[in-house]
């Protein structure tokens, strides 16, 4: 019997790349998305390859949404063995700036999307007697980019939720992984929620600078979810940022990624310029 996976945000950007890798593997994939179009034809896609494929249309926001899913997975495949929440949007502004129901429309999706999907699935898993979950963080939830504190809170708390569970489901036979990606060309910034319009173009080209593809880090991910890594890092430059943060002597460290930063973000008057 082929592994079989299943995907939130699957249709574009990472989520449809970890799809494809998968599929090429020889894996079933299953993947769920708001977007109905791509997700129709991510799932032809999919189907090329051999392997079985599924979409569901789903908002992660919605329990519901992802119950119905893993019932019919049940149902149709037996179970799974692989759960990736992938789904995410993206907020940049000042904390001064940025309004709370911002705040919560992120964390509703970015966290407890991925709280939703592991609460769901995990019964799933503890009845099989084995699993995995992957959750997409990202560098944003290790380092600290001003300006972006809304969805850096959002992937720290995936960051502690993914490393928490790690302990809590271990003894079911359930593994737990959680990936960190640094910018890479992808489509993020279609999702990005700003009051600035120049902070949505700053987003745009810090993707499009990205050194690796979308396929580039998914196939990284994958490799670092099969050997059963917890923290799967797809940018060198990202965790040796991270290694120094934690090993560095703080003012070292605070220098070194202000000066990355500063080479990153313009200053605050430029946003707004072309």
């Amino acid at each position: 019997m082929n592994k079989r996976v299943f995907i939130t945000g699957g249709a574009s950007g990472l989520g449809q790349a970890l799809a494809l890798c998968y599929a090429r593997d020889g894996w079933d994939v299953c993947i769920a998305d708001l977007n109905d179009v791509r997700g129709e034809l991510t799932c032809d896609l999919l189907k090329v390859h051999g392997g079985k494929a599924l979409y569901f249309h789903a908002d992660v926001t919605l329990e519901a949404d992802l119950q119905r899913i893993a019932d019919e997975l049940q149902k149709q495949w037996n179970g799974i063995d692989l759960l990736i929440n992938n789904a995410g949007v993206a907020q940049l502004g000042a904390i001064d700036e940025v309004a709370l129901s911002d705040w919560e429309w992120i964390l509703n999706i970015n966290l407890l999307g991925v709280v939703r999907g592991c609460k769901v699935f995990t019964p799933l898993f503890k009845k099989q007697g084995h699993g995995q979950i992957l959750n997409i963080a990202s560098m944003a939830g290790l380092l600290d980019v001003p300006l972006m504190a809304a969805y850096n809170v959002s992937k720290a708390a995936v960051v502690a939720l993914s490393t928490t569970l790690e302990q809590e489901l271990m003894p079911h036979g359930i593994r737990v992984s959680v990936a960190c990606p640094s910018f890479f060309q992808t489509n993020l910034e279609e999702s990005v929620r700003t009051d600035d319009p120049g902070m949505k173009k700053l987003m745009g080209k810090l993707l499009a600078r990205g050194e690796l593809s979308a396929d580039d880090v998914a196939e990284r991910i994958v490799d670092g979810a099969t050997s059963g890594q917890t923290y799967i890092f797809p940018h060198i430059k990202g965790e040796r940022m991270w290694l120094a943060k934690r090993y560095l002597p703080q003012p070292w460290f605070k220098r070194i990624f202000q000066h990355s930063v500063k080479r990153m973000l313009p200053k605050p008057a430029a946003l707004n310029q072309d």
